[in-house]
């Protein structure tokens, strides 16, 4: 299918002809992107309970850092191996097994006597959530059409910035009924430890649907199981051209009796495919522009600067409906214009809007007891350049990457490959995450400022590096173990 037909023939992701979407392809779709609802709510739920923990625990704003930034370790980790395990055991019992540890990080996380336990169920969640990331859009990518392959992986953005949401509406919910996110709520458990508890009911849900759903037909095949990857394949596409469509996946899946491994990602004369450089670099850049400082840090970033708590709330849930809303915007358009032109105009909104945030911050005055105080039209305008880049990225560098990291792999190294650059994403958040306290104590200005170098270099990346993959079947990946096509070219 050539990417640049008319927009009028793209059909809609709801349509119901076999060759568009295939029968069940979006309910499936949709299944294995709740474990990027439970990423989205693992990541933000921390945003609801920070000034508790400090306060409950007597920590430091350095320790405080290292328990917000805890569970990106343990995403790290688990993004780092779910690949490797995925190639092993398959993708659904990887998603059964993420949604286990959300499970078990709710609970942890939500009765935990000290700061020790909390660290831990934070890690735990952290490694579901890296789970969840590789699986979640290679299993996508896997089961989806070419023809409406991008709006299906951006389902993966948003049911994250749905989680985002519903965590912090919840985390403003629980806060108010109790008065306060430090003050007891039901049984005798404060607020905050509540927000925690809240994510053990949709952990379970995802692991119940995980079974309802069927395994990769890209994975059965390279496991020559090619009975089941024929009734998979039927049931998503139909019967027109399943063989040839078989012969081609088996083609790029499998390579004599070997299984795919790491050593898959080195070129033959050493060092890694360009494709896996990039896909790298995308996930790095994509956390380097600070993004979840909004939604770790948001509510005592706008009390820092005059907020009441209540208000603080209010703006952080606003903002993730801001997050959603132009999300939608991107899964509408990421079939139509393609991914690169997307990651373009959302680099260039994110050096606007973080340019102003910095010009802001840097020139705020300070109240009567020293802290930090945004007067006259620089609150305002700090707020509406916060959601400005709130929507450069949600259009754009929030879902695409996801899209293209599902797709740009070839079949042999996609787990593998997705693997190593969401590790790579995980260990960028951590390092943002966990530098951010200090770098805000030193001076805001400075921290925005850094983060609006990272939206530049992520323009000029895009530029010079990454092609266009819109239309084009995950067989046709191949051309990613070749040097990288020119800038522009498809």
């Amino acid at each position: 299918m050539s990417e640049h037909g008319p927009i009028s023939e793209e059909p809609s992701i709801f349509d119901g002809d076999d060759e568009s979407s295939g029968r069940g392809v979006v309910r499936i779709a949709s299944v294995a992107a709740l474990g990027g609802l439970l990423f989205g709510y693992d990541s933000a739920v921390i945003n609801g309970a920070t000034s508790s923990i400090k306060e409950i625990f007597a920590i430091s704003e350095a320790a405080l850092g290292f328990a917000v930034a805890s569970a990106l370790l343990g995403a790290a980790l688990g993004a780092f191996l779910a690949g490797r395990i995925a190639d092993r055991i398959g993708r659904l019992q990887v998603m059964k097994i993420a949604a286990v540890l959300f499970f078990v990080s709710a609970i942890v996380t939500g009765i935990a006597p000290n700061l020790e336990l909390v660290i831990i169920g934070r890690v735990v969640g952290g490694f579901g959530v890296g789970i969840a990331s590789v699986i979640a859009p290679a299993y996508i990518a896997e089961t989806s059409p070419a023809r409406i392959r991008g709006r299906l992986g951006s389902l993966q953005q948003l049911a994250i910035v749905g989680g985002i949401f519903l965590s912090l509406l919840i985390d403003w919910v629980l806060a108010e009924l109790a008065g306060g996110a430090s003050e007891p709520l039901w049984f005798g458990l404060e607020a905050w430890r509540w927000m925690f508890l809240c994510m053990a009911v949709p952990a379970v849900v995802y692991g119940v649907l995980a079974g309802t759903i069927p395994e990769s037909p890209r994975f059965l095949i390279a496991q020559q199981r090619i009975p089941e990857a024929r009734k998979v394949l039927t049931a998503l596409l139909g019967e027109k051209n399943l063989e040839i469509t078989i012969d081609r996946i088996r083609a790029t899946t499998t390579d004599g009796a070997a299984k795919p491994s790491w050593r898959d990602l080195r070129r033959p004369g050493g060092g890694l495919w360009p494709v896996v450089w990039i896909g790298l670099f995308l996930s790095i850049f994509q956390q380097a522009v600070g993004i979840n400082v909004i939604f770790y840090y948001s509510n005592d970033l706008w009390q820092a600067v005059g907020f009441e708590e209540s208000a603080s709330f209010g703006i952080s849930v606003f903002t993730s409906v801001v997050n959603i809303a132009t999300t939608l915007i991107a899964i509408a358009l990421v079939d139509r214009i393609g991914r690169r032109p997307l990651l373009l105009i959302g680099s260039a909104l994110m050096t606007v809007a973080l340019g102003a945030m910095a010009v802001c911050f840097a020139t705020a005055g300070t109240d009567a007891a020293g802290d930090l105080e945004l007067t006259g039209a620089a609150g305002p305008i700090a707020l509406v350049a916060a959601n400005l880049f709130v929507i450069g990225f949600g259009m754009s560098w929030g879902p695409v990457v996801w899209v293209l990291l599902g797709e740009m792999f070839p079949n042999r190294i996609r787990a593998a490959g997705l693997s190593l650059a969401a590790a790579g994403q995980w260990t960028t958040n951590w390092l943002i995450t966990v530098s951010f306290p200090s770098l805000a104590s030193f001076s805001l200005g400075f921290a925005y400022g850094l983060y609006t170098l990272f939206a530049v270099l992520s323009l000029l990346f895009v530029v010079r590096f990454v092609s266009e993959t819109k239309g084009r079947s995950l067989e046709d990946m191949e051309a990613g173990m070749r040097p990288a096509p020119e800038p522009g070219t498809a």
